[in-house]
Formats: structure tokens, sequence, C-alpha cells
């Protein structure tokens, strides 16, 4: 699936970026003018790639690189002068594409990218899909007090364990290390 964010601060550049994008193959999931409403479209997707200019409506695109998960890339699309204003060699995340731009160009990058943030994706998955036996134990200690203090069965237990994780945006690891920590 791809998650394509498309953030510029006109608006009129950003439905620009989106036809042309459509017209490639590619299926835009948001349009925004501000980093606020990318952050947020970040949470919504989980993973993808944002494509914008160095400026949106509230602030620089490296103030938005810092602020935006691992498992999102962004596409910069400047002229070389922005580029060098902003210093992106500090950046890792950031894959920057000099003005004018060719079409061709621009969907073989967006095609690298959105493959490397699903490789990046599934290799983080497959690495958390095993856990070592130490890891395994506190996920267990902290099951059985939660079965102990609130009368759980082991798979409430879990469950519960689960959502808590999800909800505050930590792994399970760290969520039963926060309820052995509370002991």
């Amino acid at each position: 699936m791809q998650n394509i964010i498309v953030a510029f601060a006109k608006q009129t550049d950003a439905q620009n970026f989106k036809s042309i994008l459509m017209r490639g193959g590619f299926e835009i999931a948001y349009v925004c003018q501000t980093g606020a409403q990318v952050l947020t479209a970040m949470e919504n997707l989980g993973s993808g790639v944002v494509i914008c200019g160095s400026r949106l409506g509230d602030m620089l695109c490296t103030e938005l690189s810092e602020d935006m998960s691992a498992y999102f890339k962004m596409l910069l699309v400047a002229s070389p002068a922005k580029a060098d204003e902003l210093g992106l060699h500090a950046y890792e995340n950031i894959v920057y594409l000099p003005t004018p731009l060719k079409k061709d160009d621009l969907y073989s990058t967006l095609t690298m990218m959105i493959e490397g943030v699903q490789l990046r994706r599934k290799k983080i998955k497959d690495k958390r899909r095993f856990r070592s036996s130490e890891d395994q134990k506190v996920i267990d200690s902290a099951k059985a007090i939660l079965m102990e203090r609130h009368n759980m069965t082991e798979p409430e237990a879990h469950k519960y364990l689960q959502k808590c994780s999800m909800d505050s945006g930590t792994s399970l690891l760290e969520t039963a290390e926060m309820v052995l920590s509370l002991k």
C-alpha cells in the first residue's frame, strides 16, 4: 500500500503534485498545507513518504523531519538555493530532488522510497516477532502481577498489556516493564 502525503504551503502546488502523481499511478492518501496536518496524517497512516517543499504553512521541512517517525521518509522538492540554506546533509530521513523536476526522476525516486519504507517496516516487524527469553520473562512477570491483582486470566492480562502498549505507543516489553515498575 502506498501511503503518500503531499504537503505544500500553497494549495495549488499541492493539488498540482497530487495530479502529476496520480497520472503516474500513485495513490495519494493526504494533501496537507501545514506541518501539523502532516503529523496528524502520519499518525493515521503509520508509514509512508511525505513529499513537500522547503516551507509549510507553520514550519520548515527540517522541523517536520525531526518529528517524523522512523517509518516515514521525506522527499523534498526545492530549488538548489533553498536546499543549501536548510543544510540537508544533517538529515538522514530527507531525500532531495532539485527543481526544475523531471517526472521520471520523481516517479523513480518515489518508487524507491516507498519500497525502502516497506522493507524497513518489514525488517522491524520481523525483528519484533522473536523475543529473547529474558524479554519473555519480563512480559510473563507483568502478566502474573495483573492476574494476581486484578483477577485476570492469562489471555485477559496479555490483551490488557497489548492495549496499553498500543494506546501509549510503546512496545509490549516497555509496557510490561512499566507494570513491573509500579509493583
